[in-house]
């Protein structure tokens, strides 16, 4: 799939538009990393490091998987504060296959009915650059989380055990949604790993 590089999704909630981040905008990110210590103590164990933003830029996949294209996308405000993160990456493990390694509010915003609007955005979007699927890791123990995707339409295809995130070994429930009504069977026979 030949995802266009210049397209982004857009924002149907006022005053807040989609930019692409990159490395010129590690300074800001990091400080939105540090103002989210619930976020990364539920799923590091401690807060973000002082290097995180800049390995979350440069991070690369897990070996073995690929991706025709990695996304960090930052939504900003009317003032240009960045109130929101996602970070997307396009055919992950298959063709069709988003994967959403983080979608993260502003704490003051939680609660506003924000996270699901951009993530409605991101679905439309993704589903308009080819995705089938969205995919996303859950950590077992992180309550926002797992009360958060499920209302969103995602489903359990499988857990995993003993992943090294930080300074924690966490249990993690695969989720995914469907974004061309196919079936779990038909995400299962597209990406073996993720079989239960």
């Amino acid at each position: 799939m030949d995802v266009d590089r210049q397209v982004l999704p857009g924002c149907t909630a006022d005053g807040i538009r989609v930019v692409e981040l990159g490395d010129r905008d590690e300074a800001e990110l990091q400080w939105f990393f540090e103002q989210a210590p619930a976020y990364f103590i539920a799923v590091n164990g401690a807060p973000a490091t002082s290097t995180e933003a800049r390995e979350e830029l440069q991070g690369a996949l897990p070996a073995g998987w690929s991706c025709t294209r990695m996304y960090w996308l930052g939504y900003r405000d009317a003032e240009d504060r960045l109130v929101a993160v996602v970070n997307i990456a396009a055919d992950v493990l298959a063709v069709g296959v988003w994967h959403i390694g983080l979608l993260l509010v502003d704490a003051r915003l939680q609660g506003t009915g924000l996270a699901q609007r951009l993530h409605a955005d991101l679905e439309r979007w993704a589903a308009e650059q080819g995705a089938q699927w969205l995919r996303l890791t859950v950590v077992v123990g992180n309550t926002k989380a797992e009360r958060f995707w499920p209302r969103l339409g995602y489903v359990q295809v499988r857990t995993r055990e003993g992943i090294t995130m930080g300074r924690q070994v966490n249990r993690v429930s695969i989720q995914v949604k469907a974004l061309a009504g196919g079936l779990i069977e038909d995400y299962l026979a597209l990406v073996v790993r993720d079989r239960p």
